[in-house]
């Protein structure tokens, strides 16, 4: 798999180097150098730290992206080509000097092994960012004890309770097991020949097994009762074994651990993410970003206490997101205070964070640990969802057919990765929109109200996230697809502003009178729903529309310079029995004047109307026909001119 060091080294950023080589002073130099360097160089000592450049890889176009391979592939190449471009000058003055280094790619990143002397003179170099500690992450997220082992295979009476209780037996029922969908796990390893996990291992094909593309042991020193550099999965914990079995593991007699069956699973050995497998023995060169997996499994933490920063996984974490894979992760053990999701990778927005409920029950798990996230002053709301965690029976790393009942949120974190599984195989369209996927299993999860640790009372909240996980309702959801503001500029024809359903919202800048239309996208037919305005200024005139598989809402009253958000009720599609989108907001910048859609109107505005006066209007350049009555003139000029100064936060 793709190199990101876990065990032995962690990620930093995705950054990359400028050609210039003036040197910085000696202070600003020291403020690049992570205290947990100053600490093991301390004395005249050498230690491993991480390099991090300045420049970096823009992957924003992946985004655009329709597929998930070829989302891969752009983020890949990217990451690749920004390394090759722009390390060089570090790497021959390494070389020259004889110092053990190590280059990456998925972070633009130099591992060396030195001195305090060489930390200040690269730190001196305006192409490096930062140097960062290179820190042994903590695999398991505070162990709780292994309640039970049991080396007999005995099946139980029932499927595994927390695996019915998320109702992945009923979307089994349906024919959907996670056929066709890869699951990356990145933990202590993984006893491939455990009977709950050979016949899923991507690398057996029933007869002989294949570990290139589908192992990786990023541990080259140590290892444990497994060597270093294994070249086949192995794992000297036990921890990394229950965990995939939780994701996919089923022996075929009776042991249904697992919450995708279906789904095939590779791994690696304390590393983060796969974005290109690579063959065991090979190099990142041969990474091929169609074998990545769809999605990853991570119980594991990088804590500040050994070496990491609130920023250094957070680069490589939004890779993994911009290439198509959701990384679904511990929420950590550390409750029961608040504030207690204080590591990476759980504290980050591209990340998807599990809490951990007591089994059987929707009560959260003493020890699930608690937002809003404080350790990087973002006081971002984590968990993201809530899934069965405690007592949990899957397969164990100590032989083929033993079983073991753990505890933790690592046991919460592959009900809900395997319960993605399940979704992306009933809903493909899925795979390659991480975003949709995230809302699809928000919106479906029994939602589970909390007013502790800062809540609002209602969710998503610091103790639950959105809820308990519902994979049953998630397959059975209808899927908004996509959402538009539509206007017609008179003779011209009519032209959309698209309306992310994630992230940062769409910016309307056109003027109406206050009045604008909203379309709406669906992956199949409707014919019933409401909407309202649940933020912001502004009302729903009359019912919604349907046709085909579009829902159009027809909006009054709405103000300027204000974030508005239109809430669909009920939206029903025509399958049999029918399926209902779960209450989905989607919400709009409304910016008069804002041609370049940055949310703020100012002289680029101006220039941009300008430079666009006596066009006709198209695909193009509709935004500067800020009047929308089909040509571009000297009164559209004059809105923009009349908004200078506005803005939306």
């Amino acid at each position: 798999m793709a190199v990101i060091l876990f065990g032995g080294a962690a990620v930093a950023g995705l950054t990359a180097i400028a050609p210039s080589t003036a040197r910085q002073d000696p202070n600003t130099a020291m403020s690049k150098i992570a205290p947990w360097v100053l600490d093991r160089t301390a004395n005249g000592e050498q230690a491993e730290y991480l390099v991090v450049l300045a420049d970096q890889a823009d992957l924003s176009g992946a985004e655009a992206l329709g597929t998930k391979q070829e989302k891969g592939r752009f983020v890949r190449d990217a990451l690749w080509n920004k390394a090759q471009q722009t390390q060089e000058p570090i790497l021959k003055m390494l070389r020259d000097s004889g110092v053990e280094h190590r280059s990456f790619y998925i972070v633009n990143m130099i591992l060396v092994k030195g001195d305090l002397g060489l930390a200040m003179s690269l730190a001196a170099r305006p192409d490096v960012a930062r140097i960062e500690g290179n820190p042994v992450i903590r695999n398991v997220q505070n162990p709780l004890p292994v309640e039970n082992v049991s080396s007999q295979p005995v099946a139980p009476e029932t499927v595994e309770p927390g695996i019915s209780y998320v109702h992945a037996p009923q979307v089994w029922a349906l024919g959907f097991t996670g056929q066709g969908i890869v699951v990356g796990g990145a933990d202590t390893g993984y006893r491939w020949t455990h009977n709950a996990l050979k016949n899923h291992y991507r690398g057996w094909n029933g007869t002989v097994a294949d570990h290139n593309f589908n192992w990786h042991d990023s541990i080259h020193t140590g290892g444990g009762s497994c060597s270093p550099d294994h070249v086949e999965p192995c794992d000297d914990n036990g921890h990394g074994t229950h965990t995939m079995g939780t994701a996919v593991g089923d022996d075929g007699a009776g042991n249904q651990v697992g919450m995708a069956p279906g789904a095939k699973w590779i791994g690696c050995r304390n590393m983060d993410q796969g974005l290109a497998p690579y063959p065991v023995g090979g190099n990142p060169s041969q990474g091929d970003p169609s074998r990545a997996p769809d999605l990853t499994t991570n119980s594991w933490a990088c804590p500040a206490s050994e070496g990491c920063s609130a920023a250094t996984l957070q680069m490589g974490v939004e890779a993994q997101l911009a290439a198509g894979i959701n990384m679904v992760v511990a929420a950590e053990n550390g409750g029961s205070g608040c504030s207690t999701v204080t590591d990476p990778p759980a504290i980050y927005e591209a990340t998807y964070s599990v809490g951990a409920l007591t089994t059987g029950t929707d009560s959260i798990a003493g020890f699930s640990s608690r937002g809003p996230v404080t350790s990087d002053g973002s006081n971002r709301i984590k968990p993201n969802i809530s899934a069965p965690g405690t007592n949990t029976r899957s397969s164990y790393g100590s032989g083929d057919t033993v079983y073991a009942n753990l505890s933790g949120t690592s046991m919460a974190t592959p009900h809900v990765a395997g319960g993605t599984a399940l979704l992306l195989c009933a809903r493909p369209v899925l795979r390659h929109n991480v975003g949709m996927t995230r809302t699809v299993l928000n919106n479906s999860a029994f939602h589970i109200n909390s007013s502790l640790c800062s809540s609002s009372g209602t969710f998503p909240n610091n103790v639950f996230g959105y809820g308990r996980l519902d994979v049953q309702a998630a397959v059975n959801t209808l899927l908004l697809m996509g959402g538009v503001s539509r206007k017609t500029h008179g003779g011209a024809g009519t032209f959309d502003v698209p309306l992310p359903l994630s992230g940062a919202p769409g910016v309307e800048c056109r003027s109406s009178g206050g009045n604008h239309t909203l379309v709406f996208t669906f992956d199949n037919n409707v014919v019933s729903g409401t909407a309202s305005v649940t933020s912001g200024t502004g009302t729903v005139s009359g019912s919604p529309s349907f046709s085909g598989n579009t829902m159009t809402v027809n909006l009054t009253g709405v103000t300027d310079v204000q974030k508005i958000t239109v809430t669909l009720h009920g939206v029903t599609d025509t399958s049999s029995p029918p399926q209902t989108l779960a209450d989905t907001a989607v919400s709009v910048n409304m910016l008069i004047g804002d041609t370049n859609g940055n949310k703020t109107v100012n002289a680029s505005d101006i220039a941009q109307t300008k430079g666009k006066v006596g066009q006709a209007v198209t695909s193009m350049n509709f935004r500067e026909d800020t009047n929308a009555n089909g040509s571009i003139s000297a009164s559209d000029l004059a809105i923009v001119k009349s908004k200078v100064g506005n803005s939306v936060p």
